[in-house]
């Protein structure tokens, strides 16, 4: 958070990207049993045309065979992306950047057996599956960008670009499970009972066709001390969805959600209802107009420096109506004290208008009413570099405080985010970031970091009724005719925890090589996460309070540098050419820690819920060449 009004239209993250201009032919190459990548870089002589490409290629079968899952997974995923530049003159510039993506998902399940529950407790389920599921996500984009400078002071750029998406998810899988009451013994699995028989079959034909068009123009001018920017975008949309999904439950024979019929009327039979089912379809098209101006001053005083950026933005969506205009300013200071250190103020309105995933609710209904999300940012950082064991390192902190309002509520369905598709909720988000990274050890660079946050949300008119008897026992499962209600009481939740409220996040990447020969390097990965929130599926998001298990995971690499610096070069023809070659061996969860990334819900005929955690992969040893020339 933070960011200028150049950046967009986000509430809490903003992406940057910056492209290297290369001034020779280079290159690179990796392969791994988890995929390959490549690029090539050069220019001609003149340097006024330029070219990078690269292009990655990545199967992760080898990791999902080892989920608990047993089947034939079959994932694919490509990239392609290549920047190409030419200089008319001296004071023009033409740019072209193109990106291909495929992303193909293959899955043939086959069974599934799964120990969870508690110590006084213990379950299991077993799933044996038929069917199939098969998905791809295929994304293309291309811009081009004419730069012209024509002074020092003077900088125009002129940008059209275009990117589609097509999402495809299509599966039909049947699954029969168990769920098994095992012995309460530390060295038995015996199954003492089956508490619940049953089957589930899932269909789903989804298609989404997204297609964006922008048009833009930005300026840049700098006088003196002021650098001021401006711009302004046309954006045209074109999406096309088309959702098909249902869900049959079946539990000992009886299918949920269990419909007896009416009783007393002879030959009526009980009503066959599926338990989830979405069929609709959409077509919007939308333009967006958007703008911004900027600008930033320096005030040099005695050996301090002192930076003021201001900026205002604003856009307008014909879909919904809506006109934002997004103030915000940073304020950057450097004393004159013995330590370097820099301070940074930020604040500001940022808005964040909805797309397309945002409009639509669970009921797959389209809320032209909707409105964007909003926060007001108050962040307080510092970056202070400094020297220890006669080495340079760096500490970044950052301390913010969110108010966000009209929020758009959601919900995280294993991998997918099901959004409420209405501005159902106030909340707030604070916390602390820091991170240092430095050469803990001579030459090579390491870094940790250490992250705090709450953020919590206040949903609108989702207060409920808990109901009691005569004996003061509350009625669970709701009032039904015959039963007797003495006394009611209202509950109102208030704030719960957001879907991303992870409290505590630690990461920490160490590297290191022999002192007496430098081409054998190790390096270390610690990671932890307290749990994130999550709940059962079609429950009001009020329940969805439960916290995952902590995620935790050590990873270790070891890798020998064959060609390059220390290690020399090579005497054989072929490998002349090369600047650097590694090889990389990686033990990937080396304490092989069932980390629990969401959960299977299944039921009993009772309605009963379990959750079933569904596990990361378990420990993995990866090998990796690389080189670059």
């Amino acid at each position: 958070g933070g960011f200028d009004a150049k950046y967009g239209d986000k509430m809490s993250s903003v992406l940057d990207i910056r492209y290297k201009k290369p001034v020779e032919f280079a290159g690179s190459a990796s392969a791994s049993l988890l995929g390959g990548t490549a690029h090539i870089e050069g220019s001609t002589k003149s340097r006024r045309f330029t070219y990078l490409a690269g292009v990655r290629y990545k199967s992760n079968q080898y990791l999902l065979n080892s989920l608990e899952t047993k089947g034939d997974y079959k994932p694919k995923y490509f990239d392609f992306q290549s920047l190409l530049t030419y200089n008319i003159n001296r004071k023009l510039e033409l740019s072209v950047l193109g990106y291909a993506a495929s992303n193909i998902y293959t899955l043939v399940p086959e069974s599934r057996e799964t120990n969870f529950g508690t110590l006084n407790d213990p379950l299991r389920l077993k799933v044996y599956f038929d069917g199939r599921e098969s998905d791809s996500y295929r994304s293309l984009m291309g811009a081009t960008t004419i730069n012209y400078k024509p002074s020092e002071n003077l900088n125009i750029k002129w940008i059209a670009s275009a990117y589609n998406s097509r999402e495809n998810e299509s599966y039909d899988i049947l699954g029969q499970y168990w769920i098994q009451l095992l012995e309460n013994k530390p060295d038995s699995i015996e199954v003492v009972e089956n508490k619940g028989v049953g089957s589930y079959l899932t269909h789903a034909r989804n298609r989404l066709n997204i297609n964006v068009i922008n048009l833009e123009n930005r300026y840049s001018f700098i006088s003196g001390r002021s650098f001021t920017q401006w711009g302004i975008r046309y954006q045209h949309e074109i999406i096309h969805d088309r959702i098909n999904e249902w869900m049959l439950i079946d539990s000992a024979g009886y299918s949920i959600p269990y419909n007896p019929g009416t009783p007393g009327f002879p030959g009526n039979i009980s009503n066959l209802a599926v338990y989830y089912n979405l069929k609709t379809s959409a077509n919007i098209t939308s333009n967006r107009y958007t703008g911004f101006v900027q600008n930033s001053w320096d005030f040099d005083g005695d050996s301090t420096k002192l930076t003021l950026t201001t900026g205002l933005r604003f856009q307008y969506w014909d879909y919904n109506r809506q006109i934002l205009v997004s103030p915000r300013a940073t304020i950057s200071f450097k004393p004159n004290w013995k330590r370097d250190i820099l301070f940074r103020f930020s604040t500001g309105y940022y808005f964040q208008p909805p797309f397309y995933r945002e409009l639509r609710n669970l009921q797959g209904r389209i809320n032209p009413e909707i409105r964007a999300q909003k926060s007001i940012h108050f962040v307080l950082g510092s970056d202070l570099n400094f020297y220890a064991w006669e080495r340079p390192f760096k500490f970044v902190t950052e301390v913010y405080y969110k108010m966000l309002r009209d929020l758009v509520p959601y919900e995280v369905d294993n991998v997918r985010i099901r959004y409420l598709g209405y501005n159902d909720s106030d909340g707030y988000a604070m916390g602390i970031d820091m991170k240092v990274n430095g050469e803990f050890v001579k030459g090579v660079e390491s870094w940790a970091s250490l992250s705090i946050m709450k953020t919590e949300e206040d949903l609108f008119d989702d207060y409920y009724y808990e109901y009691y008897n005569q004996m003061g026992e509350r009625i669970v499962a709701g009032v039904t005719a015959d039963q007797t209600v003495a006394d009611s009481l209202l509950v109102q939740p208030g704030y719960i925890p957001r879907p991303t409220d992870q409290r505590v996040t630690f990461g920490l990447f160490f590297q290191d090589y022999l002192p007496m020969n430098p081409t054998y390097k190790m390096n270390l990965g610690l990671y932890f996460g307290t749990g994130l929130t999550t709940g059962a599926p079609n429950t009001p998001l009020n329940k969805h309070t439960f916290r995952m298990p902590a995620y935790r995971r050590v990873d270790i690499g070891f890798a020998k540098q064959i060609i390059g610096n220390e290690a020399g070069s090579s005497s054989r023809k072929f490998f002349r050419s090369l600047d650097s070659m590694w090889i990389t061996a990686e033990i990937l969860n080396l304490l092989q820690i069932s980390n629990t990334i969401s959960y299977m819900w299944v039921r009993d005929f009772d309605g009963n819920q379990y959750g079933v955690p569904n596990y990361l992969t378990s420990r993995q040893i990866n090998v990796k060449l690389s080189v670059e020339f």
